[in-house]
Parts: structure tokens; C-alpha cells; sequence
């Protein structure tokens, strides 16, 4: 079963999506990579000074291949886009608790 990534970071969500905007070339680099780790889904949501990217992942050890892979890319980028914090990652595995709705269930 595959789960979920949340990765964490703080500072101004109106300057990363008008950074990442302007980097579209090293955002598709770093999609490919997370693809060819097997990336099934990915998003940013930003909130009063922070923003987290939510992926969904075959495993936990395909996302840490692909963090590790693309971190000459990553590390650069998100000091670009004004990240002040270090990334917080975390895996989340599905809890069976027969209240399912939506995404398929």
C-alpha cells in the first residue's frame, strides 16, 4: 500500500510560488527525478508562513531515494524560494478505521 510524504518548511508562500514560477526548468528537473523514483502524486499547499509539499509514494524508501538523488537540486532551490527552516519530512501509512471517503474508497 503506498503513503503518504508531507515535507514542511517555513517562510512566504506568495514569494515561493512566484520563485518556483520563475524556475520552472529546476522544478521540471526535480519532478523527474521523483518520478523516476515512482512518484505517484504530488502538491504544494501554503499557509500563514509556511508551506508543505503532500505526495503519495509507493513506499517511504522510494521518497528518501529520490530526496537523496535530487538533493543537488533541492537544497539550492529552497534557499531560492526563501525557505527558513530545514525541511521537517515525514511518512504516513493509511490507518484501516472503516471511515474511508473519497479518493477511491
Amino acid at each position: 500500500m503506498s503513503v503518504i510524504v508531507t515535507l514542511r518548511v517555513t517562510g512566504d508562500p506568495a514569494v515561493f510560488e512566484q520563485q518556483a514560477s520563475a524556475q520552472a526548468d529546476t522544478i521540471g528537473r526535480i519532478m523527474e527525478v521523483a518520478k523516476s523514483h515512482g512518484l505517484i502524486a504530488h502538491r504544494w499547499y501554503g499557509g500563514d508562513g509556511e508551506f508543505m509539499v503532500i505526495d503519495e509514494w509507493p513506499d517511504g524508501e522510494s521518497f528518501h531515494a529520490f530526496f537523496e538523488a535530487a538533493q543537488g537540486e533541492i537544497g539550492p532551490f529552497m534557499q531560492s524560494v526563501g525557505v527558513t527552516s530545514q525541511p521537517d519530512a515525514r511518512v504516513w501509512r493509511k490507518l484501516e478505521i472503516g471511515d474511508d471517503f473519497g479518493w477511491g474508497a
